[in-house]
């Protein structure tokens, strides 16, 4: 999926939460980010997708991304989803939304990026790019598939 980058952030040090949002926003790639909250022993891992590749993956997806199993559901309704006050870090300010688990990543008023579970994230763009792929005329898309097919693999680069 794009550009993988692990950062390891903490909070509260804004500067380093910046650098990282900043760094996704400038390589316009999705970065894999661990988040190490202060006062939380568990990491919180979230994929920043920027603004425009996430529009672009939920215009080619042909539907929502499916809503967690019963397990889960169960877990989310045994806790009382935390407030949603926005956190500042540098020229960035996070809106985590309450429903969803989607965080929005603002700047300037506006939105530049928003953290999505990676599972969500991976799904999204597996389906934009396999939809995407079928509107491609079919000697386009055989050509394609040859071109693939050539491609070393990312272990034997």
């Amino acid at each position: 999926m794009g550009i993988q980058i692990d950062v390891v952030v903490g909070y509260p040090i804004n500067d380093e939460v910046e650098r990282v949002l900043g760094l996704a926003e400038a390589v316009g790639e999705p970065v894999t980010v661990t988040f190490m909250w202060e006062g939380r022993e568990e990491a919180e891992r979230a994929v920043l997708v920027p603004a425009a590749t996430l529009a672009l993956w939920e215009h080619w997806a042909p539907t929502a991304y499916p809503a967690s199993g019963a397990g889960e559901e169960n877990r989310a309704m045994a806790e009382e989803p935390e407030l949603a006050h926005p956190a500042e870090f540098g020229a960035f300010t996070l809106f985590r939304r309450r429903v969803g688990g989607r965080t929005a990543v603002a700047r300037k008023g506006g939105v530049v990026a928003e953290l999505l579970d990676p599972d969500e994230a991976h799904w999204l763009e597996e389906k934009a790019r396999n939809v995407r792929q079928g509107f491609m005329d079919p000697k386009q898309k055989a050509a394609f598939e040859e071109f693939l097919a050539r491609q070393a693999s990312l272990n034997d680069q």
